[in-house]
């Protein structure tokens, strides 16, 4: 409520929309390198009827003073792509590819860009895959981004986890909270009470 949110890698701009949505932000803003992605996410945002309308532009995140100035968001989001470039099919369209497999450097490069635009004290929040938690958890911690809350996204309360979520914070102290997973399912595969509440169902 009440802060300025700026999302890495916005894409079809699905989650600044939905942060608009169902927050209280004063402003979201979105930024993708993908020109044609932007165009269709000024197009929703133009038939978007809640409050603030989020507002969207090209930008790299590797290129981090670009994106806008030091320190001028409160909250930073990501879903990176998650796929190694040497793993699956590779889309023969380029944005496609880059949503979906990371380069080398991919890691390194959205966490010093969330560290650029975060105040201290702010927060960076994104998704990925559990197989890579080390390469995430060290990227951060390198980025100045210390690592607070930690949880898994599960089918159910038995399965083995297919994403986590995880939010750092710029300057934080050591000390990280490792929190109970989020599951889609109960019995007889009835979505989750939580899951549910999340999605406004």
């Amino acid at each position: 409520s009440g802060e300025r949110v700026v999302e890495l890698g916005t894409g079809c701009g699905a989650i600044a929309l939905r942060l608009c949505a169902t927050g209280k932000p004063a402003a979201v803003h979105g930024i993708d390198i993908a020109p044609d992605a932007i165009r269709l996410c000024r197009r929703s945002a133009g038939a978007f009827s809640g409050a603030p309308v989020p507002t969207f532009s090209v930008g790299d995140w590797r290129q981090p003073r670009s994106l806008g100035d030091a320190g001028s968001a409160r909250l930073v989001v990501c879903n990176p792509p998650y796929f190694p470039p040497d793993t699956g099919a590779l889309s023969a369209e380029e944005p496609r590819r880059q949503a979906r497999h990371a380069a080398a450097d991919t890691l390194a490069a959205v966490c010093a860009a969330a560290r650029w635009l975060l105040q201290n004290g702010g927060r960076f929040c994104l998704c990925h895959r559990p197989e890579y938690l080390n390469a995430v958890l060290a990227a951060a911690t390198v980025a100045g981004l210390e690592p607070k809350r930690l949880r898994p996204v599960q089918e159910t309360a038995g399965a083995a986890p297919w994403l986590f979520l995880l939010e750092c914070r710029k300057g934080g102290r050591p000390g990280l909270q490792w929190e109970a997973p989020l599951c889609r399912y109960v019995a007889n595969r009835e979505e989750s009470a939580e899951w549910r509440k999340i999605y406004n169902e």
